[in-house]
């Protein structure tokens, strides 16, 4: 994603959260076993680190935007939850963060699968505390779709739902975070 982020104009920075594993292994099962060896704590921290680097960046705007998928969707939870450092989130089937939840105030567009019984029983209670912050967000469940529907290279990838929920996300960051002038 951040080679087509950036084909848009945008700085694209995907921090490798397995890199001290040898990396992303190109497969997201033996992913997820490597992500299980790490410190959640110093996961988060790293990428609150990386949003922190971009945010001051010399070639950016000042204005931060974050994506995610799978768990990169808690952690673009988990910073939205951080409105001094964010400009505009977009998790797919993400999870919402464990903690300050009082503090997401979007805004926010957040992509569901139809099919994903895990991300999707989260979503009520989510709803209810973006809805009692008053929170700017928009969300979108993608009829006959898994947890995973954007990802190409397995069996659960539905394109006309990768393709509408990209062209909303491009949409989403132009109106939040392309500077004005």
């Amino acid at each position: 994603m951040w080679r087509r982020l950036a084909k848009q104009g945008y700085i694209a920075f995907a921090p490798d959260a397995l890199y001290s594993l040898g990396g992303y292994p190109g497969n997201d099962d033996q992913g997820r076993e490597m992500q299980k060896s790490l410190d959640p704590a110093k996961i988060e921290q790293d990428f609150i680190a990386a949003a922190k680097f971009l945010k001051t960046h010399e070639l950016s705007n000042g204005k931060l935007g974050v994506v995610g998928f799978c768990f990169g969707g808690y952690i673009s939870n988990l910073l939205a939850t951080m409105p001094e450092l964010i400009n505009a989130a977009v998790p797919f089937y993400g999870t919402p963060a464990k903690t300050n939840l009082d503090k997401v105030k979007g805004p926010l567009l957040l992509h569901f699968a139809e099919t994903d019984e895990r991300v999707n029983s989260a979503w009520p209670e989510y709803e209810k505390v973006l809805k009692a912050n008053n929170a700017n967000y928009q969300a979108h469940t993608y009829p006959a779709t898994q947890h995973g529907f954007h990802n190409d290279s397995t069996a659960r990838y539905n394109q006309a739902a990768a393709e509408l929920a990209w062209s909303r996300t491009l949409e989403f960051f132009k109106q939040h975070l392309m500077a004005t002038g």
